[in-house]
């Protein structure tokens, strides 16, 4: 069923995303009178095929669905032995448009893409989305969070530049996550303002020391900042696990381990794995007794009897210490030995409902769209560079895994992802490689600015040399994508 799931979101979204950025070449060229004469969603043999009587334009459904093209009039594709343009079209062919013009035709692609990319974090925003509160579980010893003077428990309210500028709002835990990103890629320092019990303090991170590897999609993680104020139970012991020898049941609810307040799975995983073969004391809330069943046939009154009879010599403890010590095992990801105490977690996070107005959406999902195209041209730099690691490069394997976990979670889930996905289609199609939008945007603006069209012989080796970069880059993204199924 989830692979179903993941199937039919994946050919929703790749198929919502290709008629966007196609739409976009197909209605500019229009506009600019263009002759179109194909539209078709996916390559190779058509699946279905049906000719627009106003337009002329074939319409297609082809079987290949990743990707697809807008065929426009060009004299540069006419081939020997075939019948000549028609006189009265050559006007509206491609090639004979002003450079303005296919600049136009050309860009509209990913600029379909970021506008509806805009318009889905606007949905988004307008209706509402359930976030986690932006409150700080205790951050590891080192970390920038815990150098900042964070202790745990702080609820994060605000974020302003270290130079004075005015501060912004922090609603949710999503919203702190994408302010620190936009500072971490700047190499900022920010202050944070948090309350506690006690009032509001003011906390200055340090985001200068930051390398590009440290901002993947655990950069949080690394900077001491996980989600807390959560409650964090127990949901279920596996038989004859660390966590059942020293006492854990399912219902339990954590409070401290080692005298450390516990209120986010994410930290509280990670110390036990750094703690394998080591005692830890966990202060433990016991949940309700549980009724242990009789033999069919015993009686009511012999039941009762017996549950007096265990209530008075076995007196339950709401709160008490536990020693666990979490047994070695060896991370498949990491081939190192980690601690594991055999116990599935639940967890109660607080949260919010994120909710604006129409106008303020708009708004916002235009800067949440123009932040990350910034966010991935500069990661794709510094993969060129050397500076960011290729294991950032994702997939259809990826990209179809993300679509059906964003499915299961909910319709804003997945137009989030879908947003995602599009602005990563828009800026990948914007790169001045030869074969992609960008390539030819790229002849086009030599053109404008030195007056004369980029040769044919130049066009055909620079069209070798990007068709070589795309199926290099296609290969690496495949393999980031096996290698996150079988962890290699």
């Amino acid at each position: 069923m989830n692979l179903l799931t993941e199937l039919v979101a994946f050919i929703v979204a790749i198929g919502v995303l290709v008629v966007v950025h196609e739409y976009g070449h197909y209605s500019v060229a229009r506009l600019c009178g263009v002759k179109v004469l194909r539209f078709s969603i996916g390559f190779g043999k058509p699946l279905a095929l049906w000719v627009s009587k106003k337009t002329g334009v074939e319409w297609v459904v082809a079987a290949l669905p990743l990707g697809g093209y807008v065929k426009m009039l060009d004299e540069r594709e006419v081939v020997e032995d075939a019948v000549p343009i028609p006189a009265e079209d050559l006007p509206r062919a491609f090639n004979r448009q002003a450079v303005g013009k296919r600049i136009a035709i050309v860009a509209a692609g990913p600029f379909a893409n970021f506008l509806l990319a805009i318009v889905l974090f606007a949905a988004v925003f307008a209706t509402g989305v359930t976030e986690p509160v932006a409150i700080v579980a205790a951050p590891p010893a080192g970390t920038v969070a815990a150098q900042a003077g964070f202790e745990g428990g702080e609820k994060i309210v605000a974020i302003r530049d270290a130079n004075g500028a005015q501060a912004e709002p922090v609603r949710s835990w999503s919203d702190l996550r994408w302010k620190l990103l936009g500072a971490a890629l700047d190499h900022e320092r920010v202050v944070l303002s948090a309350r506690d019990g006690q009032g509001t303090y003011d906390f200055p991170v340090n985001l200068a020391g930051l390398s590009s590897q440290d901002l993947d999609d655990d950069f949080m993680s690394k900077l001491g900042f996980d989600v807390g104020g959560a409650t964090l139970r127990v949901a279920a012991v596996e038989p004859g696990s660390a966590a059942q020898r020293a006492g854990l049941a399912a219902g339990d609810t954590l409070r401290r381990m080692d005298g450390r307040p516990v209120d986010s799975a994410e930290s509280f995983i990670a110390y036990v794995k750094a703690h394998a073969g080591k005692p830890v004391v966990l202060e433990v809330e016991h949940g309700a007794p549980q009724q242990t069943q009789q033999k069919a046939g015993a009686s009511d009154a012999a039941n009762k009897s017996v549950e007096r009879a265990r209530a008075a010599a076995v007196p339950v403890q709401p709160t008490s210490q536990l020693t666990v010590v979490p047994a070695s095992q060896r991370d498949d990801e990491t081939g190192q030995s980690v601690g594991r105490i055999g116990a599935a977690l639940a967890t109660d996070a607080p949260s919010v409902d994120v909710h604006y107005g129409p106008i303020e959406s708009v708004r916002l999902g235009a800067t949440r769209t123009w932040d990350i195209a910034i966010y991935s041209l500069r990661m794709f730099g510094r993969m060129i560079t050397g500076e960011a690691s290729l294991k950032n490069l994702s997939g259809p394997v990826t990209i179809a895994d993300y679509a059906g976990k964003s499915a299961r979670l909910g319709p804003s889930a997945f137009l989030s992802f879908l947003a995602l996905v599009s602005i990563s289609l828009g800026v990948l199609n914007l790169l001045p490689i030869p074969v992609l939008d960008g390539g030819h945007l790229l002849y086009y603006l030599v053109e404008a600015v030195t007056g004369k069209a980029v040769s044919d012989r130049w066009q055909l080796v620079l069209q070798r040399a990007g068709l070589a970069c795309i199926v290099a880059l296609s290969a690496i993204a495949l393999f980031n994508d096996l290698a996150r199924l079988i962890h290699f």
